[in-house]
C-alpha cells in the first residue's frame, strides 16, 4: 500500500477530530441546536452541525494529498468537493433553519447535477448473462440523479442515534474502499479511505453519549459522497454493479424500504415520520441505546463483506446468495417490527411449518 494510504487516513482522523471543536462552538453560535421532542431519544438540547467537520477534514486532507503526494485529482474527489460543499451547505442551512422539503431537495438536485457535469453518471447497461452493452444516453440522467437521491436521504432518515449513520457510512465507505482496491481503482480506495478517517475522527465525538450531532450537514454529505463514489463502478452498469453498493448500504437502504411500505400499508403519507425504524424497533425490544447501535454495526459489517464477496463472486453464485440474503432480511424485518403485525408472510409460513414438524414429529 502507498504511504500516502496512511498519511490520508491518519491525517483525516486528526484533522476531524480537531475540527469539530471549533464546529461544535459554531453550531451553538448560530443556534443550531437539536431540541428533544417525541420522536427523540436525547433528553437536551445538542449542538448539530457536525458534518461540516466531516467535509472540512476530508477537503483538507485530499487537497494537501493533492498538492504533496502522487495522488491524482478525479472527477470523484472534484464532486465531493463542489458537489459536496453545495449538499453541505443545505445540510447546515437546514440544520440552523429547518429548510422545507422542497428546498432541501433543491439543493440536492444541483450537487447532483454537479457531479453528472463532472462525469458521474450510469451511461451503460450490460444485458444480464451476456457482454452486450446498451448505451441508455440522456436516460442516464433521471438513474443517476434517482440514485444519488435515494442514497442521500436513505443515511439521513437512519440518523436517530448517537453514532448510528456515522458508523455506518464507515463501514459502507470501507466496503467501497476494497472493493475499489480490489478493481484496481487506486484512487477511488483513498478517497473512500480518506472519508473513512473523517468519520472515525468526528465519531469520537459522535458515538453515545454524544457531545455533538453531525446533523442534516453530515447525513446529507455523507449520502452524497457515498453514492457519488459508487457511480464510478455504475458508468457501465451490470446487474452486479447495481447490486453491490445497494449490499455495501444495505442497511439505510433497507431502512428507508420497509419505511415506504410500513406507511403504504398503514396508509400514511410516505413522509410522515414515525418511530418505527430499526433503531427504535431495537430499543423498544429493550436494547440500551449503545448495543442497538453495536447491532446495527455487525450489521453493517455482514452486508460490507457480502457485498464484498458479491463483487468478486459469479453472477450465478451471486443471485443464489443474494435470494437467500433477502428471504432472512424480511424474516427479521418482520420480527423486529419494521412492517405492521398484520403482514408478516415469513413468519406465518415458518410458523406454519413449524406446526407441521412438530405435529409429525409427535406422532
Amino acid at each position: 500500500m502507498q504511504t500516502y494510504f496512511i498519511y490520508g487516513f491518519v491525517g483525516a482522523i486528526i484533522l476531524s477530530f480537531l475540527l469539530t471543536y471549533p464546529v461544535r462552538w459554531f453550531a451553538f453560535l448560530v443556534k443550531a441546536v437539536d431540541k428533544p421532542n417525541a420522536r427523540k431519544v436525547h433528553v437536551k438540547p445538542m449542538p448539530r452541525m457536525g458534518g461540516l467537520a466531516i467535509y472540512l477534514a476530508f477537503c483538507l486532507t485530499y487537497g494537501l494529498a493533492v498538492i504533496f503526494t502522487d495522488v491524482v485529482a478525479t472527477n470523484v474527489g472534484y464532486t465531493m468537493i463542489f458537489g459536496g460543499g453545495v449538499i453541505v451547505l443545505t445540510g447546515m442551512l437546514d440544520d440552523r433553519f429547518e429548510l422545507s422539503a422542497r428546498n432541501k431537495l433543491i439543493g440536492q438536485i444541483i450537487a447532483a447535477c454537479i457531479a453528472m457535469y463532472l462525469g458521474l453518471r450510469v451511461e451503460f447497461i450490460t444485458i444480464p448473462f451476456t457482454d452486450h452493452m446498451i448505451n441508455i444516453g440522456y436516460w442516464g440522467i433521471p438513474i443517476t440523479l434517482l440514485w444519488i437521491l435515494g442514497v442521500t436521504n436513505a443515511i439521513n432518515l437512519i440518523d436517530g442515534l448517537d453514532g448510528l449513520a456515522s458508523g455506518v457510512s464507515a463501514i459502507a465507505a470501507f466496503a467501497t474502499c476494497a472493493i475499489s482496491f480490489l478493481l484496481g481503482n487506486i484512487m477511488t480506495a483513498f478517497i473512500a479511505l480518506v472519508l473513512i478517517g473523517s468519520i472515525l475522527g468526528f465519531l469520537k465525538h459522535n458515538f453515545h453519549p454524544a457531545k455533538i450531532f453531525m446533523g442534516d450537514t453530515g447525513a446529507l454529505f455523507l449520502g452524497f459522497a457515498l453514492s457519488t463514489i459508487s457511480l464510478l463502478d455504475l458508468k457501465q452498469a451490470t446487474l452486479l454493479s447495481f447490486i453491490v453498493p445497494i449490499f455495501i448500504l444495505g442497511i439505510p437502504i433497507a431502512d428507508t424500504f420497509y419505511a415506504i411500505i410500513r406507511r403504504k400499508l398503514n396508509h400514511q403519507p410516505i413522509s410522515i415520520a414515525d418511530k418505527n425504524h430499526l433503531h427504535h424497533r431495537l430499543l423498544s425490544l429493550g436494547l440500551t441505546h449503545r448495543n442497538a447501535v453495536l447491532i446495527i454495526y455487525l450489521i453493517s459489517f455482514i452486508f460490507a463483506c457480502l457485498a464484498i464477496f458479491l463483487s468478486q463472486s459469479a453472477l450465478w453464485l451471486s443471485l443464489s446468495t443474494i435470494i437467500i440474503i433477502l428471504f432472512v432480511i424480511e424474516a427479521l424485518a418482520e420480527y423486529v417490527g419494521l412492517l405492521n403485525s398484520k403482514h408478516q408472510p415469513i413468519l406465518t409460513i415458518l410458523s406454519k411449518l413449524t406446526r407441521m414438524f412438530t405435529t409429525k414429529s409427535s406422532k
